[in-house]
């Protein structure tokens, strides 16, 4: 099942993130600002704020992710941790990075785990056996 940007588990991941301080209040705000961001789960490790499309652990890695970088610059990179995209002067560049790379279809976060996540898409597809699109 997928819920809109409403859904109470992915606000609840925003508040969460907001509530551990790790991630600069200005990245949060303008992340939180941006729709098709703010429907995604978001999760933080070493200060980045990461987006996933599901809201359960192991969340998705197939979305960059955002990181300070030195005197208020901040990385895009991503989605795994040996790519780079860039660094950039604002919040909002930044932003627009991570949204430029958005997967395909990239919709509100999938209430459940990657591989629940994976078996909805492919049923949807029509791939799994006695599935129908």
């Amino acid at each position: 099942m997928t819920q809109n940007s409403s859904n109470p588990i992915v606000e609840a991941g925003w508040q969460k993130v907001r509530d551990d301080g790790r991630v600069h209040t200005e990245l949060l705000d303008a992340a939180y600002a941006e729709p098709r961001l703010r429907q995604l789960f978001p999760w933080t490790g070493m200060g980045e704020l990461h987006f996933s499309r599901c809201t359960e652990k192991r969340w998705t890695w197939d979305i960059p992710y955002i990181a300070p970088g030195t005197e208020g610059t901040y990385w895009a990179l991503g989605p795994l941790r040996s790519e780079w995209v860039g660094q950039v002067a604002t919040v909002q560049e930044a932003i627009a990075l991570v949204i430029d790379r958005l997967p395909p279809n990239c919709g509100p976060a999938f209430v459940g785990t990657p591989e629940e996540l994976a078996a909805h898409e492919a049923a949807r597809l029509g791939l799994l056996p006695g599935s129908s699109a």
